[in-house]
């Protein structure tokens, strides 16, 4: 379970973006996070994810106040809620398997991930996760190489294979073709529903986010303006985003 109470973020030095923003996630939930640019989507995410520091409020973690705790606690919850870019990074010269099992920044040691060292256990677990996503023929090809699509569900794949609990994403689909879209949001609804899992998605454009959330948080101006379960949104609703 994840309790946010208070979040507020302001940027040093500069204006406040997030004001006060309190919100519960629990296990299998799939939220969707829509405001228009600026409107402080992507700050949540990295707080969330603790990318970046809070100004005030509080973080509940599975029971746990976690911008109270210290430095290991912290690297813990970095490693459980796992913060997929929109355009994730992979080594591009690395399979796709060797991708997932060294893990990203905030998931591995630095040596582990320059060292690029496989377990056989690691191996193993990376390729039952890689074979769940329907990319087991892409193992083995350099991450250069895979599709943005293809590319979304190996990170995925490798904040599972590094005991994410929590998956927060950022435009997860943007730029993909709507086939490549369906699979990747198809995926995390899955993860939710089968595994317990909490994704918190950024899905502004299109209808992804009432297609695939079973509830949608709206951002307008770094507040929360709109907090609705399991249906469409009303027009008057998309005019407070």
């Amino acid at each position: 379970m994840l309790r946010i109470k208070g979040l507020s973020k302001r940027i040093p030095g500069g204006p406040k973006v997030l004001h006060d923003i309190s919100f519960e996630a629990y296990e299998g939930d799939f939220i969707a996070v829509k405001g228009s640019s600026g409107s402080g989507k992507s700050m949540l995410l990295k707080c969330l994810a603790l990318q970046e520091s809070w100004s005030s409020g509080t973080y509940m973690f599975n029971g746990k106040d976690v911008l109270k705790e210290g430095w290991l606690a912290k690297q813990k919850v970095k490693q459980q809620v796992a913060y997929l870019e929109e355009k994730p990074f992979l080594y591009p010269e690395k399979t796709g398997l060797k991708n997932v099992i060294i893990g990203s920044v905030n998931q591995t040691p630095a040596w582990r991930r320059w060292t690029g060292m496989v377990r056989n256990d690691d191996y193993m677990g990376a390729m039952d996760l890689i074979e769940k996503r329907g990319l087991l023929d892409k193992a083995h090809t350099k991450a250069k190489h895979l599709s943005g699509g293809e590319r979304q569900r190996m990170a995925v794949a490798r904040a599972l294979v590094h005991g994410a609990k929590v998956i927060v994403a950022d435009e997860p689909v943007s730029g993909l073709d709507p086939h490549a879209a369906d699979a990747v949001l198809s995926e995390l609804k899955a993860l939710c529903k089968n595994e317990g899992l909490i994704v918190i998605a950024v899905l502004h454009q299109g209808d992804w986010a009432e297609r695939y959330a079973d509830r949608i948080l709206g951002l307008n101006a770094g507040k929360l303006v709109l907090d609705v379960y399991g249906r469409r949104l009303t027009e008057r609703e998309k005019m407070l985003l």
